[in-house]
């Protein structure tokens, strides 16, 4: 049961933030019409590939990050490395499942247009029918969930 859990509240906080994400950028992914600062170089390219690193996503990464771990940091769940693991699976299918959400709920969008030459910052690392991102972190989160049980 407690999977079951894990996984709807995973899904129905991926699609809030979904939502919210749509309200501030609308159709125009990855913070582009923002006023945000970016920052592109070797280090951002290995993290992001194509996509500049945002002032936008950097603070909005820390924010989920820091939410993510509120239990450790007030002493509502003791730490330990396979709770962190699961944290850590969380915050990962979090962001894969936001993302395509993002595309599917979105009008500007929807899964019709959920295809490389719409999207950009994806597509210089799409593989097939989803970005390289999904196809890589998708099993690193299942490993974190698997290890973490």
């Amino acid at each position: 049961m407690s999977h079951l859990i894990f996984f709807i509240n995973l899904g129905v906080v991926a699609w809030l933030f979904a939502l919210l994400e749509i309200q501030i950028e609308g159709g125009n992914g990855w913070a582009i019409n923002l006023p945000t600062w970016r920052i592109q170089n070797r280090w951002t390219k290995f993290f992001f590939g194509a996509k500049p690193l945002t002032g936008y996503h950097f603070y909005v990464l820390l924010f989920v990050l820091a939410a993510a771990h509120f239990p450790f940091t007030f002493g509502l769940a003791k730490f330990s490395w396979h709770l962190e693991a699961r944290v850590l699976s969380f915050l990962i299918f979090f962001w894969v499942l936001e993302d395509f959400l993002w595309f599917v709920i979105n009008p500007a969008f929807g899964l019709r247009r959920f295809q490389a030459q719409h999207i950009w910052w994806h597509a210089p690392s799409w593989w097939w029918i989803m970005p390289r991102d999904y196809w890589i972190f998708t099993p690193v989160a299942g490993l974190l969930y698997w290890w973490s049980c």
